[in-house]
Order: C-alpha cells, then sequence, then structure tokens
C-alpha cells in the first residue's frame, strides 16, 4: 500500500475544505450536482473520443496502482535468477525447465523458455526487449488518459462557467433564479480545476513513475536470462544485477 498516496489526497482535500470553512464557507456550498455532472461527464466524454478502447480499459485496471503498486522485489529476483544460473551450470540449461513451469512472472516465465528452447543470447534480447517495449507503451498510453482528462477537465469547467452564466442572463428577471446559476458557474470551475491538479495530473504522473521501476525491473530480468545464456558465473550475474538496486 502507498501511504504516500493515501496522506497526499486527505491533505489536499483537507486543505482546500478546511481553508473554505475557515474563511466561514459551508461545505455544503461546494456541492453542486449540476457542475459535477458538466465537468465530470464532459471530461470522461471527451477522453473517450481521444483513446481507443483497450487503452482506456487499461487505464482503469491500473489505477490501482495509485494506492497499492505491483509487488515487485528486485532483491529476490536476483537471487532467483542467481539460482537458474547455478542450475543451468549444474544440470544444462534444460534443467530450467521446470523453472519455467513454475515461474509466476509472465516476462521471465517466457525469458526462461526461451533458454530451455536453446535460442542464442542475442535472440532471447531482441524477443523480450519487443515483448517489454510494447508492455511499456501499452502502459504508458494508459497513463496518458489521466493526463488528458488533466487538461480537459480545466476547460470544461469553463464551459459549465460559461453555461451557468447564460442561465442567469436568462433570468434576471427573476431573482429568485439567480443564485443557483451562479453557483453553477463557480463551482463548476472549482471542480474543472480541482480535479485536473489534485487527481488527474498526479495519478498520471505516479502512473508514469510506476511503469518506468516495472521497465527497470523487467531490463534487470533480460540482463540475467541472457547473461545466463551466454555462459557467464552466477558470481558475476550477481555483481551485474545488483547494479539495478541503486
Amino acid at each position: 500500500m502507498d501511504i504516500l498516496s493515501i496522506i497526499g489526497v486527505i491533505v489536499a482535500l483537507g486543505a482546500i475544505l478546511g481553508g473554505n470553512i475557515m474563511e466561514g464557507g459551508h461545505t455544503s456550498s461546494l456541492i453542486q450536482l449540476t457542475a459535477f455532472i458538466i465537468v465530470g461527464g464532459g471530461t470522461l466524454g471527451a477522453i473517450m473520443i481521444q483513446v481507443p478502447l483497450t487503452t482506456f480499459k487499461r487505464a482503469m485496471v491500473i489505477t490501482s496502482w495509485v494506492f497499492k503498486p505491483p509487488k515487485q522485489s528486485p532483491q529476490e529476483a536476483i537471487e532467483k535468477i542467481v539460482g537458474w544460473s547455478n542450475i543451468a551450470r549444474r544440470e544444462g540449461l534444460l534443467g530450467l525447465e521446470s523453472m519455467a513451469e513454475e515461474e509466476t512472472d509472465l516476462f521471465a516465465r517466457k525469458g526462461l523458455q526461451l533458454l530451455v528452447d536453446g535460442n542464442e543470447p542475442e535472440a532471447i534480447r531482441g524477443i523480450m526487449e519487443v515483448d517489454l517495449e510494447a508492455q511499456e507503451y501499452r502502459d504508458v498510453q494508459a497513463a496518458k488518459v489521466y493526463e488528458g482528462m488533466g487538461g480537459y477537465s480545466p476547460t470544461i469547467g469553463i464551459i459549465g462557467a460559461v453555461m451557468g452564466l447564460i442561465h442567469v442572463m436568462n433570468n434576471l428577471a427573476d431573482p429568485s433564479m439567480l443564485g443557483a446559476g451562479i453557483a453553477v458557474a463557480f463551482v463548476a470551475t472549482i471542480y474543472g480545476v480541482g480535479l485536473a491538479n489534485l487527481f488527474f495530473l498526479p495519478i498520471a504522473t505516479k502512473l508514469k513513475g510506476q511503469v518506468q521501476v516495472q521497465t527497470r525491473f523487467r531490463e534487470m530480468v533480460l540482463e540475467g536470462v541472457v547473461s545466463i545464456a551466454e555462459g557467464e558465473n552466477p558470481r558475476n550475474i550477481e555483481t551485474k544485477l545488483n547494479g539495478y538496486l541503486h
């Protein structure tokens, strides 16, 4: 669990709502269903037009990484790779077949299977790099969904504000209708700017950071598998991979 993300949400919302209360405002005045529908629905619709369905679905899946990043232990992975290297030296590459069947990480399993099949080191590197780059591209594009939403929501908020003012202008003769229109106008702007800067853009940046961490982890696994294929000494492999920990 990423405690910092949870604390960040609490601090951001607490600062804004707390500041509003300190100035004598009421939290209920910031709750406007109409403004939320305009900003939320408009932003969601705009991003759906921008990205393909597969990218949008992937973005929804990886949103949980903001609060619960994928579990990865580089140190354990290095120990595992060194273990594979020792098995390969004692029993040959075919000795890794049972390890490939038991491996839960799909990227590592693919590398082990390539080793068992007797592929050359450069062939293994080429195949795994394609897989690595494709996965990185898919996840980065998914993270950009939130980046796009962060760009659209302030503008949609302005549209909501203009709509509220139009409503006010149309009802100048009826003072009882002015309050609701003005409220929608200002709250829509707050929703648009607030969602962008407190949620959408930070989420996009956080997800991109997680993608980089996972890519770095896969690069380490790739280097380890290729080193085994090249017949490097297990101690040398361990020393090389330890460089990824810094």
